[in-house]
Formats: C-alpha cells, sequence, structure tokens
C-alpha cells in the first residue's frame, strides 16, 4: 500500500486522472475485443481457407487472386458505385434545402416537421423493407396506384423485379430513411450561422437561393463533408435493405459487396447449398475497407475548404 502512495505522490497525472481512465477502461476493452480484434483477425483469416468447421488453412494470396478475377464481385461493386453516387447527391441535396427552410422559418410547426422528418431512423430494416416492397409492389402497389391517377397505365409493372429498373428503385428506399437525419444536422448547423450575415446579404438583394450558394453552403461545407463521407460509408456496408426487398435479385441486379460477402458465408434466398468460404468473405471486407479508405481521402479532397471564423 505504501509503494502506491508512493508511487502515485511521484506520478501525481496518474492519481489526477484516474478516475476518468478508469471509466475509460471499460468502453476500450469492448473496442478492442468486439471491434479492433475482429478485424484483425479478419486480415488473418483472409489468407485461410477456412468453412468455419474445419481447420484454417493458409493459401496464401488466393482468396484475393480468386476476388480479382471474379466477375460477381466487380457486378456488386459496380451496383455499389452506382448507389454510392446517386444516394448521397440526392440525399444531402434534399436535406439541405429542407434544413435551409427549417432553420430560416419561426413557426413552430417545424420542430414538429423535424420530428417527422426523423421517424425513419427509428423504424427497423425489416418494417422499411415491407413498406417499400408494399409500394412498389405491381398488383397493388402504391406507386403504381399514383401513376394510375394521372392517366399513366403500369401494366402490373413490378419495379424490384425488373432488371432495368430494380437497382434504381432502391435509391429513394435509402433517401427516405436519411434524409431527415442530414436534415436535422444542417439545421442545426445553419442556425449557428450569425444573423448579420443574412441581414447583410438581404440588404445586398440577395436571393433565398444566392444566400444558400454563397453563405449557407460555404459555411457548413466541413458538416457536409462529413455527412457525405457517412452517407458513402452507409452504400458501400449496408445490405439489410436490399436483402429485404429483393435478396440481391432480379438475377443479380441488385446485388452489393456487403450482400455477397454475406452469401460467401451465410445460406440466404436464391442460394445453392455450398460450404461456407470465411476465408473469401473476409478478403472481401479487407477490398472494401481499402475502397473505403480510399473514398474517404477522395471526398476529403473534393470538400476541402478554408476555416471560417466569425
Amino acid at each position: 500500500m505504501n509503494r502506491i502512495k508512493k508511487f502515485l505522490s511521484d506520478h501525481p497525472w496518474i492519481a489526477k486522472y484516474s478516475f476518468v481512465y478508469g471509466f475509460l477502461a471499460i468502453p476500450l476493452a469492448f473496442y478492442l475485443i468486439f471491434y479492433l480484434f475482429p478485424n484483425i483477425l479478419s486480415v488473418y483469416y483472409s489468407f485461410m481457407k477456412w468453412s468455419g468447421l474445419s481447420d484454417p488453412k493458409f493459401i496464401g494470396l488466393q482468396n484475393y487472386t480468386r476476388l480479382f478475377n471474379d466477375p460477381f464481385f466487380y457486378r456488386s461493386l459496380t451496383h455499389n458505385f452506382v448507389l454510392m453516387l446517386l444516394v448521397p447527391i440526392v440525399t444531402l441535396s434534399l436535406a439541405l434545402i429542407l434544413a435551409f427552410f427549417l432553420a430560416r422559418g419561426q413557426s413552430k410547426r417545424h420542430d414538429l416537421l423535424q420530428a417527422l422528418f426523423f421517424v425513419p431512423n427509428i423504424i427497423s430494416s425489416v418494417v422499411i423493407g415491407l413498406l417499400w416492397a408494399f409500394i412498389y409492389n405491381g398488383d397493388f402497389g402504391l406507386l403504381n396506384a399514383l401513376f394510375g391517377l394521372i392517366g399513366i397505365d403500369m401494366d402490373g409493372f413490378w419495379w424490384l423485379g425488373n432488371t432495368d429498373t430494380a437497382l434504381l428503385a432502391l435509391v429513394p428506399v435509402y433517401v427516405w430513411v436519411n434524409v431527415g437525419f442530414y436534415t436535422l444536422i444542417f439545421t442545426n448547423a445553419i442556425k449557428g450561422i450569425p444573423d448579420s450575415l443574412y441581414e447583410s446579404a438581404i440588404l445586398e438583394g440577395a436571393t433565398e437561393g444566392q444566400i444558400l450558394r454563397k453563405i449557407v453552403i460555404p459555411m457548413i461545407m466541413g458538416v457536409i463533408s462529413v455527412s457525405a463521407l457517412f452517407l458513402v460509408l452507409m452504400t458501400f456496408r449496408s445490405y439489410d435493405l436490399v436483402l429485404i426487398l429483393t435478396g440481391g435479385g432480379p438475377g443479380g441486379a441488385t446485388q452489393v459487396v456487403g450482400l455477397y460477402m454475406f452469401s460467401m458465408v451465410f445460406q440466404i434466398l436464391g442460394t445453392a447449398a455450398r460450404t461456407p468460404s470465411y476465408g473469401y468473405a473476409s478478403a472481401i471486407g479487407i477490398i472494401l475497407f481499402i475502397i473505403l479508405i480510399v473514398a474517404k481521402f477522395i471526398i476529403d479532397k473534393l470538400t476541402k475548404t478554408d476555416d471560417i471564423e466569425f
């Protein structure tokens, strides 16, 4: 005990922050055990041939060689790039416009609208998938009914069952799920801009559109950059909605990398019985991680702005 007291007296900074370290130890341990360690283990298994039951067998770079010659992987990656391009652009554009008018308005109804916008974020993926499956249904779907109201007969068109429309039909689903969340983020960011900037712009005859382009967007570009990064990560990693809505079909038209990796290990609808390949799935995960790192640097480069002080 005396040695401990002497050690703490010789190192007062340890005694000062021991309370903080004690609280950080548990979440840090959870992070190391349940996040960092499994990711390191994935790198190890990417060099192995392993079914999950047999002993892992070292095969070097064979999983990566197979991956780079796998046409199904490239098809899945192409679908991810389409979603990565469309979903962030549409989502952030709508969120920015909605947030601009919510932040500039003074009505109490705007608080209610913000709450309504956030509703999709608290609904489970299964419910969202079933909801949009009903909307896109070819026999009694809401979308075909709306077209019928304006005189366009879709003749029982199945939006998720057609290879030409299935992938693009996923875009509104992801936009609907995410636009409310980023609307709230942008609204709070816009409210942090000094009113004096708006007043000066109005005195100079600036329109609402000019205020949005010349003041709001440059001032919150850092928030937009982080939001774009999160959406890119989401579109690459997410596969649950695709699994619920299409299962990767029809004919692989909506297969994404996350779902393809999932199918290498677990049996899903439309997959034939086969031996799980944890090693190959791990290799896909490592390549996906590298792609996300590259995407992060590209987003930082495209959205780089100087710091603004006010």
